[in-house]
């Protein structure tokens, strides 16, 4: 079965967002090239992750000699995205991602996943044509992939917003260092 890629190779938008209240938030890569739009689900912890590490390759780059592929050292003002999520219809919820760099082109290319079901057993007991059936029914269960490919500003503007959409969520407490809560805290104090 060929793998459905949702490929953006100079899009006019990537951003990371979040819908819902602090605490029960929930995290959406979303890319845009005309009137495609594609949003994959992630955890926070992944959208930090992939904020760090963007900066950290284009940080390396600057190093190298005479910078060839002209990495700006910070958000280039032009290229800062406020604007909330378009409308959200998830792809799939993020599993694996990869990360990379293609010289060719000066992009940073962020390749997305969707978790797998390893649920495997409740299907072995289908025969083989019904099982078919399942798999080919409009696609839906055809496996996918995101591919986005984003010039070096565009990586540092969508690094800083990743940065300050995790950041926005939930204070931490100043004592345990655990997420305050909006119904309230129980701090629990390392013993002494």
């Amino acid at each position: 079965m060929r793998t459905r890629v949702h490929e953006f190779s100079w899009p006019d938008r990537v951003v990371i967002g979040a819908i819902g209240l602090p605490g029960a938030r929930t995290f959406y890569l979303q890319v845009r090239a005309g009137k495609q739009v594609v949003s994959i689900a992630l955890e926070k912890q992944q959208s930090a992750l992939l904020a760090e590490k963007i900066d950290e390759i284009l940080d390396q780059l600057i190093t190298v000699e005479s910078n060839p592929f002209s990495i700006p050292t910070g958000t280039p003002i032009e290229l800062v995205d406020n604007d909330p999520l378009e409308a959200v219809q998830e792809q799939f919820r993020t599993g694996a991602m990869s990360l990379g760099w293609d010289p060719t082109t000066a992009q940073i290319v962020i390749e997305a996943h969707p978790i797998t079901d390893d649920d495997s057993d409740a299907d072995a007991d289908a025969d083989a044509d019904d099982y078919d059936e399942l798999l080919h029914v409009d696609g839906a269960n055809e496996p996918e992939m995101l591919r986005v490919r984003m010039p070096v500003g565009s990586a540092r503007a969508f690094a800083k917003r990743a940065r300050e959409i995790v950041g926005a969520g939930r204070p931490m407490c100043p004592l345990c260092g655990y997420p305050v809560d909006a119904d309230g805290h129980i701090c629990t104090l390392p013993e002494v």
